[in-house]
């Protein structure tokens, strides 16, 4: 089934210079970007896309996190896009991530995990239109 997943290429990947290796693990794996921008968002952006997490402990770090630096937000398409690129991704915890998953390989905490990618058809569907109105 050819659907759409939205994926964050997190600060720490930018930073380290790991995009193009991340994106090409995507096109090999047959996904293809349909929409991607290199932005920094404010904590407002932040606690849009983090709404389900505001008031818990660990969200104060990783709104921190994520408007430290530039990121980069894309849709990707394909034959079993969401799960097929969350398996790419590999777990949170990137020393728990099997190897050649792109957090085994570029992650270095749950914190700086290099990558997020929506988790059901609902959060794709709103992740999308919050990032990417015009494609929603």
């Amino acid at each position: 089934m050819n659907e759409r997943t939205f994926v964050i290429i997190k600060p720490d990947a930018v930073t380290a210079g790991h995009v193009g290796n991340i994106l090409n693990r995507y096109e090999e794996a047959g996904f293809r970007p349909v929409a991607m921008e290199m932005r920094t968002i404010d904590g407002e952006f932040a606690d849009r896309h983090y709404a389900e997490h505001l008031g818990r402990d660990y969200y104060a770090p990783l709104r921190e996190f994520m408007t430290e630096g530039p990121l980069v937000a894309l849709i990707l398409a394909g034959d079993n896009a969401l799960d097929g690129v969350r398996e790419l991704n590999g777990v949170t915890d990137p020393s728990k991530a099997d190897a050649g998953t792109i957090r085994a390989d570029f992650g270095s905490s749950v914190k700086a995990n290099c990558v997020h990618a929506s988790d059901s058809p609902e959060s794709a569907a709103s992740e999308i239109g919050l990032w990417f109105p015009e494609l929603a």
